[in-house]
């Protein structure tokens, strides 16, 4: 399973319907940073998407821990105790997982027993998801560099990372949209093969802080941005993949209620940065959806850019969407009056369909598989529900 799904989608073909029962839940241990000494009790920062293999679920958390536990039960199988948080979204083949972590190491471990088989030392924390496209490991190190290296974890060769950070990346046709460029100015799609930069796209032109993932369509690769200075603003485009060419971009100043005050809007910021599928979009047959950047859901037409719906909500979005059956699943945050939820809405006009209290806010978007969906929150609770009927 890879992260966001093949093309970077972000969907699933999952015909899951609501409505959905809670299977299980677990309380994982509640300390923040495993190196840092913080307090007990510490709201989580990260807990990005896990990966569901067959009856085991993998993950890392801000516990420093990496968990396998049971699909079915959440009998824990395993659990590797790594020097440092983990907010990097693992990798898991057929007889290893990979996944790095704050202290700087990318970790491959048996599948089975959760025993370290190696390690490889960078020179930076690793907060990126961990990819394995043919005959190489990826990963990125924060202001360090892209790596590549071999299934037994020695390093083939680098692209330089002169200074981004928690960045993610879409792997296809032997193209890494986007690969960090010798100046921290640009990005562009890096031809693994021909190891070099077939365009760049100079962030100059849209000026942003943040940049999602990308998810790629036929001969389009989408993408959205945020930024905030005493306000959200939130940019969505989209970009030939082959010749660099923008083919349409919409800007949006944040949604949010009359409670949200600056203050409040700047922690959510700094809060969706850790996250390392903000402001990820889904793609739907002819839409792009958004969410996880204000209160507001969103789609466009995937070649046009026209807004076809936007859905309000009374307190901001906590995580970014997956689109199974025509509905589309997502956190919303809580706030004095309500409690955070998982909602589900409808992929074609936005109508809300369905929603669930949480213990605690989603903090990335919900992994669908089969009739489950599996997903994390900021008080630490894992959850996995079922279809009911």
């Amino acid at each position: 399973m890879k992260f966001r799904g093949e093309g970077g989608k972000g969907s699933s073909a999952s015909r899951i319907t609501p409505p959905l029962g809670v299977r299980w839940k677990i309380k994982l241990q509640e300390s923040g940073a495993a190196s840092s000494g913080a307090n007990s009790g510490e709201k989580l920062k990260s807990l990005n998407p896990p990966v569901v293999i067959g009856d085991t679920i993998y993950f890392g958390s801000d516990d420093g821990n990496f968990y396998a536990l049971d699909v079915e039960s959440g009998y824990m199988r395993w659990v590797f105790k790594s020097g440092a948080e983990i907010n990097s979204i693992p990798y898991v083949d057929k007889d290893q997982v990979y996944f790095g972590s704050k202290d700087g190491k990318l970790y491959a471990l048996s599948r089975e027993t959760g025993q370290e088989i190696w390690h490889f030392q960078t020179h930076s924390q690793i907060n990126s998801q961990v990819e394995r496209y043919k005959d190489y490991i990826v990963f990125v190190g924060d202001a360090d560099a892209i790596y590549f290296l071999s299934p037994d974890g020695r390093e083939q060769f680098t692209v330089d990372n002169p200074g981004w950070y928690h960045y993610t990346f879409l792997m296809a046709d032997d193209v890494m949209y986007f690969g960090t460029s010798p100046t921290v100015s640009t990005v562009g799609p890096y031809d693994i093969n021909q190891r070099k930069f077939l365009w760049h796209l100079d962030f100059s032109e849209i000026g942003s802080t943040w940049y999602s993932v990308s998810a790629a369509l036929g001969d389009l690769i989408y993408f959205g941005t945020a930024d905030y200075f005493g306000e959200m603003y939130l940019g969505f485009y989209a970009f030939n993949r082959y010749t660099g060419r923008m083919v349409w971009e919409q800007g949006r100043e944040g949604v949010f209620g009359e409670n949200w005050l600056f203050e409040n809007k700047g922690r959510f910021f700094l809060r969706n940065i850790e996250l390392l599928d903000f402001m990820a979009p889904s793609l739907w047959k002819d839409l792009v959806i958004y969410a996880g950047g204000d209160s507001a859901a969103r789609a466009f037409d995937a070649k046009t850019g026209l807004l076809r719906w936007e859905q309000v909500f009374d307190a901001p979005v906590s995580s970014a969407p997956t689109v199974a059956a025509g509905r589309v699943y997502f956190g919303v945050l809580g706030d004095d009056f309500t409690p955070p939820k998982l909602v589900c809405i409808s992929a074609r006009d936005g109508k809300l369909l369905w929603q669930m209290e949480t213990e605690g806010s989603l903090l990335s978007a919900p992994v669908i598989a089969g009739k489950r969906i599996i997903f994390g929150t900021d008080e630490s609770v894992f959850y996995v529900l079922e279809q009911v009927f």
